[in-house]
């Protein structure tokens, strides 16, 4: 893997830390808010107050899963299934499935309109499959995980060099 494909993932990986870090957070600070507008979206009653705290916890923990390089491409893969997701969603808002749903986001994100929130999470989308494209890369060039082509250890221990 390229110096330049190395530094493009740690972007794409730091760009989803930081979207799930805000939103996880800005749903948090305003957990009232959050609960609420969850409440008017088309989702069984039930599902609603688990809803509240598991999305928020489950950003958080995909943040933290990017953090780390052994847990790095689950976070890629966990960010792309959210984002797939979340698009679903905002795309079926966007074609007025729904009458008058409020967007159930955090902080800047509950500004956006429903079209310019569904071109939000396509760019987020695509930076997430290049992230895991990048991923995938790195470990098929001898990365985290893989073992060296012809068997021998990465390094050698004792003895002198």
């Amino acid at each position: 893997m390229k110096n330049t494909e190395k530094h493009l993932l740690m972007w794409v990986k730091l760009a989803l830390l930081t979207l799930w870090i805000y939103a996880a957070l800005s749903k948090l600070r305003e957990v009232e808010v959050f609960a609420a507008q969850l409440a008017l979206q088309p989702l069984p009653d039930w599902l609603v107050p688990y809803l509240v705290w598991a999305l928020p916890v489950t950003e958080l923990a995909v943040a933290g899963l990017l953090i780390f390089r052994r847990s790095a491409q689950a976070g890629l893969w966990l960010s792309l299934g959210l984002l797939l997701l979340f698009t679903g969603y905002v795309a079926l808002a966007v074609q007025g499935v729904w009458q008058d749903l409020p967007c159930a986001c955090g902080g800047v994100l509950s500004q956006l309109g429903w079209r310019e929130h569904l071109v939000f999470n396509l760019l987020f989308t695509a930076v997430a499959v290049y992230g895991v494209v990048l991923c995938k890369k790195e470990k098929g060039a001898g990365g985290i995980g893989r073992a060296a082509s012809s068997g021998a250890a990465a390094y050698q221990s004792g003895g002198n060099n």
